[in-house]
């Protein structure tokens, strides 16, 4: 099994370029969002009844906002929050509850992946950190099935 390919990175300047490829050379974002993020936060939060406004309130929170591109943990809380907040939601009976145990995590863990998250579920058993890892786990399966073939921006070489 190959290491990791920065243990055998050589410096030969005194600066290094990095580029962010999801949405900024790839147009993936919207395809992952709409198509990957948003069905899968629809399916695990039992959102169904409301998935017209749980699809307005997440493309907002990371598409369209000054969040766009926030990682996917904060990003979920944000546009739960802003889905309770709606009117409409309220009218439908729809219960939208509070992730406390991911946001507690999110306000003490500086790693916010998914191997900080899968050991935080393993020692805590949380219910809301393991929906957050299953919700997670199935948004990375939904990309690799999904996204392919997007080619860089025009311009992008």
């Amino acid at each position: 099994m190959p290491g990791n390919p920065l243990d055998q990175f050589k410096k030969r300047h005194d600066f290094l370029v990095a580029i962010d490829s999801d949405g900024c050379a790839f147009d993936t974002m919207e395809i992952k969002h709409k198509e990957c993020f948003i069905p899968n936060i629809i399916r695990f939060y039992d959102l169904q009844p409301v998935s017209k406004f749980a699809r307005e309130s997440a493309e907002f929170v990371n598409l369209y906002s000054k969040w766009r591109g926030i990682n996917r943990f904060p990003g979920l809380i944000m546009a739960l929050d802003l889905l309770r907040d709606r009117p409409e939601i309220t009218r439908r009976g729809v219960r939208i509850d509070r992730l406390s145990g991911l946001a507690d995590w999110l306000a003490r863990e500086s790693k916010l992946g998914m191997p900080a998250l899968k050991a935080e579920v393993a020692r805590t058993n949380d219910p809301d950190l393991k929906l957050a890892y299953d919700w997670s786990q199935a948004v990375n399966e939904s990309i690799d099935a999904m996204v392919r073939g997007v080619p860089p921006f025009p311009y992008v070489r």
